[in-house]
């Protein structure tokens, strides 16, 4: 059989005339007209140069049909490429030992607490609060932590310079009748000038025998400490008004620093406003040895925080105040993400843990960053054009349960694979402790998206595609969840692309991964260890955010819980899914399985969504193994209907059906606004049936948004199943159709229809 080029060659001189190739357009959604006719008849070129002109001819067109024809995958090779992450997935499976998680939650609960209190004579009603209410903040705390935490306690009692017994102490114990008893014996008493000795008190505190992985100091006091860097007094009330001038040397600096290397965490109850340069002074230290956790990307560092309280003479209120900080630092403890699987670390030995501080040590050096606005139609500003193996989850199914049907297996969580053309920006825009972030397109869209890659040491494929399967059951759990909330409360996870360059499948440095871009402020709502953002609590997106990560749980029966929540506005990204089973999700990072419900459960509150939602489950069922959950949901196939995936599997976003874009062209798939618009633009490629050389328009964008295999036939040589499959038969562009009335446009036109 003869090829396409031999073919087109053979037309081109049986009429006498030449074919030409013009250079296809940088934009692929510009169209490529690539064979141009020119003017028939007798030629007056030298053989020589006509021989040379269709050599060059039949170079570009062997070149168009060779780019045409990779930029999709065969079916053949596209079943192959899943066999093989397959068996990449089965072998990783195979190398990762289980990470084990039992008792994560008991070690990181577990809690030293020191109380460090001014126990002048001014202070005597807040030394009775705490010996009264000491054995009912020991006991919630326990409770808080559902009984699995030990939990000590400490108290170092001080006074000033020169006074009697200056500073008293009762080192860690879990006897807590022994430290109400020493509470009994403090007596406020002595107090020279304004300030008093914080920092002889602060030097004890650091000298006790912090243990647990928790460790909180709370503060009570009344007066600040001795030097003017430390308060606001006149220099007459302060005899030690010159920083490091007390009779020890002691400065607060190097003390703070010190407690921040033993991970303790600093809350200072506020009594009256003479402390207040003092709080300042000792949170901008705890403040410059860390970063902003809560953001994207935010170091492991920051965990370790300082607080301030307000107490005033609310006596009563130490007790909630004891409770709210050691629970807060608890999360705050285990936070950022604890990593506990992939990187072929033994986290687990016996009763010691070291899964918490990972992420510290995966911490890779910054680089250098874009610092100009993107510029997205400037030709040529994404400067690097890169090939891959792209590989997609199918999020919307074709019948059954698709929530039931993820829920039930992995397998059931459907890959797709196709080449990608990615054009990117080379210099990052964003980075984080182990990734950057790149601007990029797909060749096909218009549409923004990110690109995310390693700074040094990548992840394998096989760990993307586990990422990519916990992001496609969230989107599968928020599709139902909104089904039943109002628009306000709606939520959507952003949707996760794998790529693998084609000349390094398998490298661990080479994967990446691909995201719709989304701009704005990054919030984050909860961790995948406990911690609640506090701010903002009745903003419907927070209360949301905290509602499904409930409903995640109750509407699996147990078996999933999705946390770790942050994002921009309604859109979530990077969540965490702990799975009641083991072997479910076992090559990411953050899944702690039981250990992941404990935490959750220790600090959620259900607000008025978890009561509409009329979830039942608690943390005191995950400790006792018994539960109760709502029996009856929505029918899936109605909620589906209400809500739907925009059918562009780079995009995915989350529509109401009442809004959503049709195409009489693709039957069956609807689409957001800005997909849709992508849609309508189409281009040319040859078709590789026999016969006369023909070309038929396609929407690329379409085959693309699918993850399928561009056609390599016109809609004629396929069977005429055109509308269904992407390609835009009713309107050609740029040539005339062919008299198989096909949609087909034929190059030798004149060779069928009279000029």
């Amino acid at each position: 059989m003869q090829s396409l080029v031999q073919r087109v060659m053979r037309s081109s001189l049986n009429d006498g005339s030449s074919a030409s190739l013009r250079r296809p357009t940088s934009s692929a959604a510009d169209g490529q007209h690539i064979f141009n006719r020119q003017a028939s008849g007798t030629s007056t070129v030298p053989p020589s140069a006509e021989a040379a002109h269709h050599e060059t001819n039949r170079q570009r067109i062997e070149t168009r049909l060779k780019r045409e024809g990779e930029a999709t995958p065969s079916p053949h090779e596209a079943e192959a490429r899943l066999v093989r992450i397959k068996n990449h997935e089965n072998h990783a499976l195979a190398n990762s030992k289980p990470a084990s998680t039992a008792g994560i939650f008991k070690h990181i609960s577990s809690t030293d607490l020191l109380f460090l209190i001014d126990t002048t004579r001014s202070m005597q009603p807040y030394i009775s609060a705490a010996k009264d209410q000491v054995i009912s903040i020991m006991k919630d705390i326990k409770s808080a932590f559902f009984n699995k935490a030990d939990v000590r306690m400490a108290v170092v009692g001080y006074k000033d310079h020169g006074d009697r017994n200056p500073i008293q102490t009762i080192d860690f114990t879990s006897d807590v009748k022994r430290v109400s008893s020493f509470l009994d014996t403090l007596v406020a008493q002595g107090g020279g000038d304004y300030p008093e000795d914080v920092l002889g008190g602060l030097q004890q505190a650091l000298v006790a025998s912090w243990k647990h992985p928790t460790r909180c100091i709370i503060h009570i006091c009344d007066a600040p400490a001795h030097g003017r860097n430390l308060h606001d007094l006149d220099d007459g009330d302060d005899d030690y008004i010159k920083p490091g001038s007390e009779p020890h040397g002691l400065t607060h600096v190097p003390m703070l620093k010190l407690l921040i290397d033993q991970n303790v965490h600093y809350s200072l109850l506020r009594i009256n406003g003479s402390t207040d340069r003092m709080a300042y002074e000792f949170s901008q230290v705890y403040a410059e040895a860390s970063a902003d956790w809560t953001a994207p990307g935010g170091r492991a560092k920051n965990k370790f925080n300082f607080e301030e309280h307000n107490l005033g003479t609310s006596y009563g209120a130490l007790r909630h105040l004891a409770v709210k900080i050691v629970t807060t630092s608890a999360t705050r403890s285990a936070t950022l993400s604890v990593s506990v699987a992939g990187n072929g670390k033994d986290h687990h030995r016996g009763n010691h843990f070291s899964p918490l501080f990972m992420v510290e040590e995966c911490d890779e050096p910054d680089v250098a960053l874009e610092t100009t606005a993107p510029q997205w139609d400037t030709p040529g500003w994404l400067d690097e054009i890169i090939e891959f193996e792209a590989y997609t989850t199918d999020v919307v199914a074709h019948g059954g349960s698709m929530l039931d049907q993820m829920m039930a297996h992995d397998d059931n969580i459907k890959i797709k694979t196709t080449n990608l053309t990615v054009h990117k920006r080379r210099r990052p825009f964003a980075q984080g402790a182990m990734r950057v972030a790149s601007y990029a397109r797909s060749d096909a869209s218009r549409n923004r998206l990110v690109v995310k890659s390693y700074k040094r040491r990548g992840k394998k494929l096989a760990h993307l595609l586990g990422d990519m399967r916990c992001q496609a059951l969230c989107k599968a759990f928020a599709l139902e969840f909104n089904s039943m909330v109002s628009e306000k409360y709606s939520l959507d996870f952003i949707v996760v692309t794998s790529l693998a360059p084609k000349s390094a499948l398998g490298d661990a440095e080479s994967c990446l991964s691909l995201e719709p871009l989304i701009d704005g402020e990054y919030v984050k709502y909860n961790s995948n260890a406990g911690w609640v953002n506090p701010d903002n609590a009745s903003d419907p997106v927070y209360m949301a955010a905290q509602a499904i990560s409930h409903f995640t749980f109750e509407r699996s029966l147990g078996r999933f819980l999705v946390s770790d929540l942050q994002g921009v506005g309604r859109v979530l990204t990077d969540p965490t899914v702990h799975s009641q089973d083991p072997e479910r999700f076992r090559l990411t990072d953050t899944n702690l399985h039981q250990e992941g419900f404990l935490f959750f459960f220790s600090t959620h509150k259900c607000n008025a969504l978890c009561e509409q939602l009329k979830l039942k489950s608690n943390g005191a069922m995950v400790v006792a193994n018994q539960y109760d959950f709502r029996k009856i949901w929505p029918d899936d196939v109605a909620a589906t209907n209400m809500m739907i995936c925009c059918s562009n599997k780079l995009c995915s976003r989350i529509i109401r059906a009442s809004i959503c874009k049709t195409s009489e062209e693709f039957p069956g798939y609807r689409w957001c606004e800005k997909c849709w618009r992508e849609l309508q633009r189409t281009t040319k490629h040859v078709c590789h049936a026999p016969g006369p050389l023909h070309e038929f328009e396609v929407s690329r964008f379409f085959y693309e948004s699918q993850g399928d295999i561009l056609p390599r036939h016109c809609p004629k040589h396929r069977g005429g199943a055109s509308r269904a499959v992407g390609s835009i038969s009713s309107r050609p562009r740029g040539g005339r159709e062919c008299r198989s009335g096909s949609g087909c446009i034929d190059l030798n036109c004149t060779l069928s229809h009279p000029s």
